[in-house]
């Protein structure tokens, strides 16, 4: 199963021999499709792009949310009406990208655009498809959906279905953010005299981590950092007295707190399972470096809203309170972080940061919209957020601004989103070759040999 995106351009140089033009495609849309990428509506290049009208009424439902999914539905709706400019949907207009859009609807009932029970609309997608199909057999029909079950059904009716995959990467092609390098004994105890050593050939990334091992004795190993522009191995940043009472407890941790401690870096991708500690080595930088007022003036943490079954309307008492079991596990993680240690005149506590302005944690929902300068911020959970999403905050960081991003991809709380399409995956797939980011992934499990064993095993 291909991407759109990828489906044409994988085809394109074979029907170039096959035939004088590739044959062009029909890619009818479902909802949920659109609710994820609203570009969607301009990713398949110069084919035809079918939007059902239930699909426009389904959009319609979202379009007071207060979520993601409402600002994608009234992006959506301003974009068809832009479109009306061009001509009749029901004709098919032009697309910038050389395609035509047009609005199709169940010819034995035009007026019939209500929803009326589960899976109602579904079928009336696959019976528009069929029509369709009937009707041009020559013409390829695409039906694109991210619903499994409606994939499913398609191909049960002899329709040809397929994901909306333009943004995927998969999971064993991600990159990992450190290597292995083989040296010599001299060399690796010059880098260590030093903190630094001419790179050997080889391709690699900015700011990717190198274990340096000795040829001749596996057991000589020094952390580095690679810097492709400068050609050198550079030493980390020495964390050895800890930060904030936290100190690393494997390689990937040292490449961590390096990444989250240089302010060069100005973004910094931390994947890892749950217990590796990603969450809290980024809070516990984040602290450090906005307490000493060195470089930061706050730290601002947040995370997606998605829970773990019913959303936040389920639950009793105001916003804030409705907040406080997502934001939970932060509270945890800072709890943690500040118990006991002196801050003047008694101990530090959460409430205390608030209230002196240099901690605040919101949902990402108080974000859109705003230029966030001289601030650290920490969005954790970031595997549930879109690539669109993910773009939306990065283009809300200001200047002196770090962005740290923790996810882990094989905990998905987000529909119509998987391990190898959600945002965070793109981002560091993306950024790779930047020399402004660092990508670090945490493979051991630091919180309890239990946790470790469930991460692992179940």
């Amino acid at each position: 199963m291909y991407a759109a995106g990828r489906h044409e351009e994988r085809n394109a140089e074979i029907g170039r021999f096959q035939r004088p033009a590739a044959m062009k495609k029909r890619y009818l849309l479902d909802t949920n499709v659109l609710l994820h990428d609203p570009t969607a509506l301009t990713a398949f290049q110069d084919n035809s792009v079918l939007v059902p009208i239930y699909v426009i009424e389904e959009i319609d439902r979202f379009k007071k949310q207060l979520t993601r999914l409402g600002e994608n539905a009234r992006w959506i709706s301003r974009f068809l009406d832009g479109l009306r400019e061009r001509g009749r949907l029901s004709d098919g207009v032009e697309l910038d990208t050389g395609g035509r859009l047009r609005v199709v609807f169940d010819p034995d009932d035009p007026q019939r655009v209500i929803a009326r029970s589960d899976g109602w609309v579904d079928n009336e997608i696959l019976k528009i498809a069929r029509r369709i199909q009937d009707d041009a057999p020559d013409t390829p029909l695409i039906l694109v959906t991210k619903d499994v079950n409606l994939r499913i059904k398609a191909d049960a009716m002899g329709l040809v279905a397929e994901d909306y995959e333009t943004d995927r990467v998969d999971l064993d092609e991600l990159y990992s953010g450190h290597t292995e390098i083989e040296l010599g004994a001299g060399e690796i105890e010059h880098f260590r005299a030093v903190g630094e050593l001419p790179l050997p050939e080889g391709d690699f990334f900015p700011n990717e981590y190198a274990l340096l091992k000795d040829r001749g004795d596996s057991a000589n190993t020094a952390l580095a950092r690679i810097d492709p522009m400068g050609g050198r191995l550079r030493a980390l940043i020495d964390v050895a007295e800890g930060v904030q009472g936290i100190r690393p407890r494997n390689k990937e941790q040292y490449f961590a707190l390096d990444a989250l401690l240089d302010p060069t870096v100005v973004l910094v991708t931390i994947m890892g399972k749950a217990g590796t500690g990603k969450t809290l080595l980024a809070l516990a930088a984040g602290l450090e470096q906005v307490l000493s007022r060195t470089t930061y003036r706050h730290l601002l943490i947040s995370r997606p809203t998605f829970p773990m079954g019913k959303d936040i309307g389920y639950l009793p008492g105001s916003v804030e309170e409705k907040l406080n079991p997502w934001m939970q596990p932060i509270y945890d993680n800072l709890a943690l972080l500040l118990d006991g240690r002196p801050a003047g005149n008694g101990t530090r506590t959460v409430d205390d940061l608030v209230s002196r302005g240099a901690l605040a944690v919101e949902p990402l929902t108080h974000i859109r919209g705003r230029s966030i300068p001289q601030q650290f911020m920490l969005v954790d959970e970031a595997q549930n957020l879109t690539p669109l999403e993910v773009k939306t905050i990065l283009t809300r960081v200001g200047e002196n601004t770090k962005l740290v991003l923790t996810g882990d991809p094989w905990q998905i709380d987000t529909p119509y989103i998987d391990s190898s399409t959600n945002g965070f995956n793109h981002v560091v797939s993306h950024f790779r070759t930047v020399p402004l980011a660092a990508h670090v992934e945490l493979r051991k499990g630091e919180r309890s040999k239990l946790a470790e064993y469930a991460a692992n095993l179940l």
